[in-house]
């Protein structure tokens, strides 16, 4: 949300400029702030759109979005899974049995059914729905 701010205050800054040196019509100030903001764009414009996506879809899925939300990352939701559960005692991460034999691919699942995916720029991740 941050980076996405910096990112959009910067678009409107360049944009202001622009249109500013339109308005007194100076035409070098207005070349010139042509000329930033499409560098700006090249440089930044799809982590801008990107980052837009993202907002639109976790403030979808995740009530609390805006104050900051954890997203997991598909391929590590079964390791996310097992220290979920030592962090709030379920287990105890000491123990060898039965900790060594839970199907912790099973667990993630179910843990699962209380999250939404989310992609960003093609891979996936888990928010607390």
């Amino acid at each position: 949300i941050q980076r996405l701010e910096e990112l959009e205050q910067e678009r409107e800054a360049l944009v202001t400029a622009m249109d500013d040196a339109e308005i007194e019509e100076d035409e070098d100030a207005y070349v010139r702030s042509k000329a930033a903001f499409a560098d700006w764009v090249e440089d930044n414009e799809h982590e801008l759109h990107t980052l837009r996506r993202l907002n639109t879809e976790g403030s979808y899925y995740a009530p609390d979005w805006e104050y900051g939300e954890t997203m997991i990352r598909d391929s590590y939701f079964e390791d996310y899974a097992q220290e979920l559960a030592e962090d709030i005692g379920a287990i105890n991460r000491d123990a060898r049995w039965p900790n060594n034999c839970i199907d912790w691919e099973q667990a993630a699942r179910e843990l699962q059914m209380d999250y939404s995916s989310i992609d960003f720029d093609g891979v996936t991740y888990w928010v607390r729905s």
